[in-house]
């Protein structure tokens, strides 16, 4: 079951012609993964600290549905998805909320776990492989 965040779209998230920029949308998934790893008990101070192990975005794709401006409600749906022992993905939906509920965007990113020092791919840690497992 996906992990629900919800926000609303700001000022600083739009661009000149107030529509919400391109890249923002991965933010805001960041955002929702984020909170679906506290939510699952995982810290987040320790997490993004540099502790030998660090989880960095390998890919990335958006697919952009419609438009959003300041003030639209959203919830993003995130689901992660174990790729390999030392990757996944994030699938993120994020949903125009109103009286009907609109796909905004479809997102995707994927992530490798490796070695902060060498750069070679390590096993994900306890937490976050449960963290994908649950998801």
């Amino acid at each position: 079951m996906p992990f629900a965040y919800n926000r609303t779209v700001h000022f600083p998230d739009t661009d000149a012609a107030g529509v919400v920029f391109f890249a923002r949308y991965l933010s805001m998934c960041h955002e929702a993964y984020e909170e679906s790893l506290a939510a699952a008990g995982v810290p987040l101070g320790t997490f993004f600290a540099d502790h030998g192990v660090i989880v960095p975005v390998a890919k990335s794709e958006a697919t952009y549905l419609r438009p959003l401006a300041c003030g639209d409600k959203l919830r993003i749906d995130a689901t992660p998805v174990s790729l390999t022992a030392n990757s996944y993905a994030i699938d993120y939906v994020i949903w125009k909320i109103g009286t009907a509920d609109k796909r905004a965007a479809v997102v995707r990113t994927e992530h490798v776990c490796i070695s902060s020092k060498t750069r070679e791919r390590l096993p994900l840690p306890a937490s976050l492989a449960a963290w994908v497992q649950a998801g």
